[in-house]
């Protein structure tokens, strides 16, 4: 088995996150999460919420760490991590909610509009979908603290940045998702929630 990745961040971030989704996902039976990263958070998410089936994916090369952290775990509605890359095909399969957790500002522009775009290859006619990370406002930062952390990340790579929750909400709209919810979380971060009507 392969060594447990371990994320601080997540283990600080997990209970406030939880928090959202048990109201945001309290009717929903399936949930693939995109960029599971440690594992940690499917781990956590899927103990609480029993009824949810929680489909972790990420990149191939972080698949080894979430497997281990379910394999620990054993639960049962937990099946094994899939291979998703947002700019190539996406695995065949239907969920009711899709989740990511900080994975929009360490993704160039284009795979931005591509991982929000492919949602459509996924989600069920009623949908709900939940980002949480930081994210500006009206083309301003919401602290002080993201505009250093984005300047951090763009220090590293150019092409990351921290998204504006308008573009985001101009993207879905094209998938019929309109936004519901605006929370503010720890740590000057947001959980963002779009809801789609049955078709």
């Amino acid at each position: 088995m392969a060594d447990k990745p371990f994320a601080p961040a997540a283990a600080r971030n997990a209970d406030a996150i939880l928090r959202v989704l048990q109201s945001a996902f309290a009717e929903v039976g399936s949930v693939l999460e995109i960029g599971s990263g440690t594992g940690q958070h499917a781990v956590h998410f899927a103990r609480a919420m029993p009824w949810l089936r929680w489909q972790c994916s990420d990149v191939p090369a972080h698949l080894p760490g979430i497997q281990a952290w379910l394999d620990e775990a054993a639960l049962p509605n937990t099946p094994p991590a899939l291979a998703l890359d947002v700019r190539d095909a996406w695995p065949p399969l239907q969920v009711d909610a899709v989740f990511s957790a900080n994975t929009l500002h360490i993704m160039h522009p284009a795979e931005v509009e591509a991982c929000l775009l492919g949602m459509a290859q996924v989600l069920a006619p009623e949908a709900a979908v939940v980002i949480y990370g930081p994210f500006k406002k009206d083309g301003a930062h919401t602290a002080p603290s993201n505009a250093a952390f984005e300047q951090r990340l763009q220090a590293e790579d150019p092409g990351r940045g921290i998204r504006d929750m308008a573009d985001i909400d101009a993207v879905l709209a094209r998938l019929d998702l309109a936004r519901c919810d605006t929370v503010a979380m720890p740590a000057n971060n947001h959980c963002l929630i779009w809801r789609r009507a049955a078709r």
